[in-house]
């Protein structure tokens, strides 16, 4: 019997001992974790110093045609009775060009959707890509998040993040719009890019 209670005690100090030594490892005294994060070096992951660029493409939403790169996915039943668009959402895949003109250079692609999100004005909530396709920036992309107010002059969104030589960006975008068909929906925007990256 005493030798069972001794057992039983053993096992109790190991499991207690366990529990100690593993929440430990998860929580340290400083409430940091231990085990799934840790601070890096940004040099040893090849990042250098972090610059500011500025770009300037042109933003194409092809609504009507024979070749949309704007198409309504998703709408609320009241959509139709809206006079603002308000429930409509719609994906793109929008040329982004050098110039004004859409037969001007292709610089990228703007990839995501925008939803018309103003119930009393034209406001879009825009969530967006622009996948560059040239020069070194080939296959890195800038990430677009904001509200878009599209009858004011310049409207102001984010850039919430990137990918090749656009990780950890950050900064924002000033939309300007240049051609807007309100027989088709079809319009032509200037887009300035101020962008953090390494």
């Amino acid at each position: 019997m005493a030798e069972s209670s001794l057992k039983s005690s053993l096992s109790l100090i190991t499991l207690f001992i366990f529990l100690v030594f593993y929440i430990n490892n998860i929580v340290a005294v400083d409430g940091k974790s231990q085990t799934f994060g840790r601070v890096l070096n940004p040099i040893k992951l090849g990042l250098k110093q972090e610059k500011l660029s500025h770009f300037r493409v042109y933003w194409h939403d092809i609504v009507g045609g024979t070749n949309p790169t704007a198409i309504q996915v998703a709408r609320a039943p009241s959509t139709k009775n809206s006079k603002t668009g308000f429930g409509a959402v719609v994906m793109i895949d929008d040329p982004l060009t050098e110039g004004p003109e859409l037969s001007s250079k292709l610089m990228g692609r703007a990839q995501g959707l925008y939803a018309m999100a103003g119930v009393n004005e034209v406001a879009a909530l825009m969530n967006m890509n622009f996948a560059f396709m040239v020069g070194k920036y080939n296959g890195s992309t800038i990430s677009i998040m904001g509200r878009n107010k599209v009858l004011t002059e310049v409207r102001e969104m984010s850039i919430v993040g990137g990918s090749g030589l656009f990780r950890f960006a950050r900064g924002y975008v000033q939309a300007n719009t240049k051609i807007l068909d309100f027989k088709t929906g079809d319009a032509t925007v200037e887009y300035n890019i101020y962008v953090y990256h390494y």
